[in-house]
């Protein structure tokens, strides 16, 4: 049995979950419009932090109405990727695990979204945390993230949300916190009516295992940590350009960068930006212009991906870009998660999380557009820039991608 078909629902469960009408795990929406994409984003929300604690899936249907009889809304291939669309798009995060499927209920056709309850509660939709009592929904309370908090810290969470004995809040940033971190995650009205104290939202936020347990979690120590790499060894990049084409080549630059992710990633950018640059004469003009080797944009993609994918639980090596006069190598310890396999890697609209608390904490720093979009945007990128596609050498073990320099310029630089 293969993933998709753990996340399907049989005929008869499906059938017996729309004959008992709109509850804590069904919400019906007779059409897909801007009005309902926002109430199903909030149902999806909902399903996947499973505040009552059933354990068992949440579906939104499109093509019923409030009391369960058919709406006739044709299924189309546009409302089916519009609807996929909701776990790869960031407004909610960390991104869903769900599935869409065009189904059959009484002859007729039916969009069904299945949502699985979420290993690392709360989940946000846009900075709000929404749950659901019996047919309704409702924004949590402090309580309602108290008890999503509980129950991640006995779940079986991704490595990113376990909390380190070693390590507490006098390890992190709470600075960087409060004034960085939290208002792009939090709703400003939400924030603005906060009664919390400062280790509850540290919590809410995962950063640390609960408000009255306060130990730091590798989310917390990557994201706000004062020191991560005294806790997380691998948890920085190794930055080298080679005067060459080959490792045996001189060394032209070369710097070990580390911090919290925002504070790594500045220096990352600073790095790519300082190298990716070639003077061009101009023989019509007495000066000389600056353009660019890479599109600047395709290499921070790859780059972010690789430190968003990485492996921290098993692999102390670091995220290495390897800069030669003729390539970008971008090593990422940590090979293929879950639904994607050395067989399917690189496929379009085909993702998993090895960290999903990470991915939604670069979502949240604006440095995560999209899920799931980093390497089609970077391929894109490449592809208009005149450059060759990315090769990728796929292992159990290890990511490698390899950039090459555009066509033209490898012609003029013989």
């Amino acid at each position: 049995m293969n993933r998709r078909d753990k996340l399907s629902l049989d005929q008869p469960r499906l059938e017996r979950l729309i004959v008992a009408k709109e509850s804590a795990r069904v919400e019906f929406k007779e059409k897909l419009n801007k009005a309902s994409s926002t109430s199903i984003r909030e149902a999806v929300c909902a399903f996947a932090n499973d505040l009552s604690g059933t354990g068992e899936p949440g579906i939104v249907v499109v093509g019923l109405k409030d009391d369960g009889t058919l709406a006739g809304t044709a299924v189309t291939d546009q409302i089916l990727r519009a609807l996929a669309d909701i776990k790869t798009d960031g407004a909610i995060t960390p991104p869903p695990t769900l599935l869409v499927e065009k189904r059959s209920y009484l002859g007729q056709d039916i969009a069904v979204v299945t949502v699985q309850p979420s290993d690392a509660p709360p989940v946000r939709y846009r900075g709000r945390i929404h749950v659901r009592s019996g047919p309704r929904k409702d924004t949590a309370t402090a309580q309602d993230e108290r008890v999503l908090n509980e129950r991640r810290r006995h779940a079986n969470r991704p490595f990113d949300a376990y909390p380190l004995p070693s390590a507490g809040i006098a390890d992190l940033n709470t600075r960087q916190f409060e004034e960085e971190y939290l208002p792009h995650l939090v709703d400003r009205e939400i924030l603005l009516a906060n009664d919390r104290t400062s280790s509850e939202r540290l919590a809410a936020a995962k950063m640390i295992s609960s408000a009255t347990d306060e130990i730091a979690t590798i989310l917390g120590l990557l994201v706000v940590g004062a020191r991560p790499r005294d806790f997380v060894p691998g948890a920085y990049v190794q930055f080298l350009r080679i005067a060459g084409n080959s490792l045996s080549d001189p060394i032209a630059d070369e710097l070990t960068i580390d911090g919290s992710i925002s504070d790594m990633l500045v220096r990352v950018d600073a790095k790519l930006k300082a190298h990716n640059q070639r003077r061009i004469d101009l023989v019509s003009a007495d000066r000389e212009i600056l353009e660019q080797t890479f599109p600047l944009a395709a290499i921070q993609q790859l780059v972010r991906n690789a430190i968003m994918h990485r492996d921290y639980e098993t692999s102390n090596a670091p995220v290495r870009v390897t800069w030669f006069d003729d390539r970008i190598e971008i090593l990422n310890p940590g090979g293929p998660y879950g639904a994607v396999t050395i067989e399917n890697f690189g496929q379009s609209g085909l993702t998993d999380y090895r960290n999903p608390n990470l991915a939604e904490a670069m979502k949240v720093l604006g440095y995560v557009q999209k899920f799931g979009f980093g390497i089609p945007s970077a391929k894109r990128l490449l592809a208009e820039a005149g450059h060759p596609d990315i090769e990728f050498d796929v292992t159990p073990t290890h990511v490698l991608a390899t950039v090459k320099t555009a066509i033209e310029h490898d012609q003029g630089a013989k």
